[in-house]
């Protein structure tokens, strides 16, 4: 790659549109499957922490379905089909589904490790899009990777010790 110029949708190649698109879909995939995971803790969540954490998981079921959102949004701005099926995305995602049953403490771990998880695709995502010059998909994932370590943080504060 090495191509350092700053391209815009339009001017990128269609090797570089198809590799960028790609980690964006994963990206959505793991998105969408962490807003259905914080929705399913924000319905389920019991215990002594039940306010603050029925109204965090709901904070983060709200940002996440914006996210998705700018983020399949600009699978299309690249002119590439964005995925979405929730097999496809379930298929496609590092982040797995949960069935509810679970702590309080439990759920805390499983969505900071989902949110880590994201941080983590969007700063690979961003990385491969500086790489292609696409300096606006990387922007876009280093805001969304910047909001996924904040929400990690939050999550990790509600955990004793």
């Amino acid at each position: 790659m090495g191509n350092t110029m700053t391209q815009t949708a339009a001017a990128l190649s269609t090797d570089a549109k198809t590799a960028i698109a790609d980690a964006l879909n994963q990206s959505v995939a793991e998105t969408a499957v962490t807003t259905m995971l914080a929705q399913n803790f924000h319905w389920n969540v019991k215990g002594m922490a039940f306010g603050p954490l029925h109204d965090l998981f709901q904070k983060i079921y709200e940002d996440h379905f914006i996210g998705q959102d700018d983020l399949a949004e600009r699978v299309r701005a690249l002119d590439v089909h964005a995925e979405g099926t929730l097999a496809g995305m379930l298929k496609r995602s590092k982040v797995s589904e949960h069935d509810g049953h679970a702590t309080d403490q439990e759920m805390i771990r499983i969505m900071m490790n989902a949110q880590e998880t994201l941080a983590a695709t969007l700063a690979g995502t961003g990385a491969l899009a500086a790489d292609h010059g696409d300096t606006l998909t990387e922007d876009l994932c280093i805001a969304r990777g910047q909001t996924h370590e904040k929400f990690a943080w939050f999550l990790r504060s509600h955990l004793a010790g």
